[in-house]
């Protein structure tokens, strides 16, 4: 069990943000033991064959694949550098990862057991040359694995991060990180985790406390306790149907709205852009508008904007009809 103090001030400067190294490195893990992370097998089958091709995993010179043993191995905190924001950008994390002084990463290698491969070796000797390699390495698995899903994951991530600023609005700090995972939960002014391999020192006075979104973190959570400031990764809400094909329209549903407006609304699981939408159902982005217009027009769906994006979500009333057709 990790005990992290907080101070008020601490608790007050709590932020989110959104992270691709997060999710490159999570998702490692995932590839590590696919077994323990179920929900995401059907992205294992996709990716496992092109990323082993590419040798970017499963070679014992990829430099990526050794740094991130199978949970509940160590990870090295200088993987993931504390995210700026909630616009997640790839290439400025990797040139935080690319600046991590060359003390901090031999500090963080030998925190790992056993012999070091020739791979970590190369790292320890030259940490700039190898984190050149590495960014290198993630830049490719990246592009291999996630690029085509991320405007997916980065819906689902804003969506988490949307839900649970209106749970810190409405209910505090306390009820918000008592919520995030069962592993867990606050106590007075203390952040238990129960998680192994942190040495988690107390929040004074600092930047706060980094609460991250992931995708592939599921079913735990993992957190960095070193650098500018600390880091908690936890699941995003809505994993259970992100790799599910589409479902069938319910007939009664379709007969009252139409086939189109139902397949739209059955789609809506979670917050959802009309990009996103006109992917899931093959419509047209100008034909996913229309019906989504009718569709608020009838009370069934509610739109928000989150940044640039407009995210549709199904109402109560939607919630009720599509109970009735099932």
């Amino acid at each position: 069990m990790v005990a992290i103090s907080m101070s008020a001030g601490a608790v007050a400067r709590i932020r989110f943000a959104v992270s691709c190294l997060w999710e490159v490195v999570a998702s490692v893990r995932v590839l590590r033991d696919p077994g323990d992370h179920a929900v995401h097998l059907p992205w294992v089958r996709r990716v496992r064959q092109p990323l082993v091709q590419a040798g970017v995993i499963e070679e014992d010179d990829a430099l990526l694949w050794q740094l991130v043993p199978a949970p509940p191995g160590y990870l090295a905190d200088f993987l993931t550098p504390p995210p700026t924001g909630l616009i997640p950008d790839l290439a400025a994390e990797l040139a935080a990862l690319r600046a991590t002084p060359a003390d901090t990463v031999r500090a963080h290698l030998d925190l790992y057991p056993g012999d070091r491969t020739p791979a970590l070796a190369a790292l320890y000797a030259d940490p700039p040359a190898g984190l050149r390699r590495l960014s290198a390495e993630i830049e490719a698995y990246w592009r291999i694995a996630l690029a085509a899903h991320w405007p997916r994951l980065r819906l689902l991530l804003d969506a988490d991060v949307t839900a649970r600023a209106r749970l810190l609005a409405e209910d505090g700090a306390a009820v918000l990180l008592n919520d995030l995972h069962r592993q867990v939960r606050w106590e007075g002014d203390t952040l238990l985790v129960a998680q192994r391999h942190c040495l988690a020192p107390d929040v004074a006075d600092g930047p706060g406390l980094v609460l991250v979104p992931s995708v592939f973190v599921w079913p735990s959570v993992l957190s960095v306790s070193t650098g500018d400031a600390p880091q908690l990764a936890y699941p995003a809400r809505g994993l259970g149907t992100l790799w599910e094909r589409p479902r069938g329209v319910p007939d009664a549903l379709a007969a009252v709205l139409g086939r189109g407006r139902a397949r739209l609304l059955t789609e809506l699981t979670g917050p959802v852009s009309t990009t996103e939408l006109a992917r899931r159902s093959g419509m047209s982005p100008g034909g996913v508008s229309q019906h989504l217009t009718a569709l608020r027009a009838a009370g069934l769906v509610a739109t928000h904007r989150r940044g640039r994006t407009l995210l549709s979500a199904r109402t109560d009333l939607a919630e009720a009809l599509l109970s009735a057709t099932a």
